[in-house]
């Protein structure tokens, strides 16, 4: 996902505005004199004010204060809350409709590109990739400010298993962030699911009744009950932890059961 055209430009509007600021205070540019001359540099030249500006984010408080190019209110804001960025290394796990799932720490982000979809910028087919990013609040939405640096690293299992692990908490506990700005976050609303807990508890009659004809059918029936009875858990709300890890403990002693036996039948 994108911001809006009109939205991607006042982006890189006030990013090379700030960045020119930036420029001025530090003398890297001595011969620019305009924003203007300052946006049509290419990127290797614009990296000098760039990391200045995440280096010392006091730049940008001074840019809010002097405001030297009169930015109108609305737009001073946007940049004012630039000094809420945040900076390091982050791993892209996967491009979605809503967003590209940046990790750091176990924080899962929902980032947006700004005028071309970052899946355009990294590819699906080369994720999970390691990046070193700026994160930044614009309107609601969290971007980065224009520059990915990557990693040529190949990533294991273990870390791709890490990284989905991270992202399936985050999502099942809805604490994917997808604002830097809570103020203008919409209340969280929760809608009721359907009531299937008559069909549920009558699988779980039904299964108490069955039985199977040898241990691999009873194995398969002994985890299909763990499985409905964690269901029937959930659908009633808000289980103890407790009884969530006694229930965890059920169904991972009857999968490894299961498992032992299909090994045994597919010996030769």
């Amino acid at each position: 996902m994108t911001l809006q055209p009109d939205d991607g430009k006042l982006f890189f509007e006030l990013m090379w505005k700030l960045q020119y600021y930036a420029n001025q205070k530090r003398g890297f540019h001595k011969n620019i004199k305009s924003f203007e001359e300052y946006a049509s540099l290419d990127t290797q030249k614009k990296l000098k004010a760039r990391n200045e500006l995440w280096k010392d984010p006091d730049l940008i408080s001074a840019y809010v204060q002097e405001n030297p190019d009169h930015l109108p209110a609305g737009e001073l804001q946007i940049v004012e809350k630039w000094t809420r960025f945040i900076k390091g290394s982050f791993f892209i796990l996967r491009h979605l409709k809503k967003g590209s799932i940046f990790i750091k720490d176990d924080t899962v982000y929902s980032v947006h590109g700004i005028q071309d979809p970052l899946e355009e910028v990294i590819p699906s087919y080369a994720l999970p990739q390691m990046v070193e990013a700026i994160l930044l609040p614009f309107k609601g939405n969290i971007v980065y400010d224009g520059l990915l640096t990557g990693y040529r690293v190949h990533f294991g299992g273990g870390i791709r298993s890490d990284l989905n692990h991270a992202y399936t908490v985050a999502k099942q506990k809805n604490r994917i962030i997808t604002t830097l700005e809570p103020e203008l976050a919409p209340p969280v609303v929760i809608k009721p699911g359907k009531n299937i807990a008559p069909q549920f508890q009558e699988i779980s009659d039904l299964m108490a009744k069955l039985k199977g004809h040898n241990s691999l059918q009873n194995s398969a029936l002994n985890l299909a009950r763990a499985s409905i009875e964690a269901a029937i858990m959930d659908n009633q709300g808000n289980p103890a932890p407790g009884d969530i890890n006694a229930q965890a403990n059920k169904i991972f002693k009857a999968s490894k059961r299961l498992l032992n036996l299909l090994d045994i039948m597919g010996e030769e």
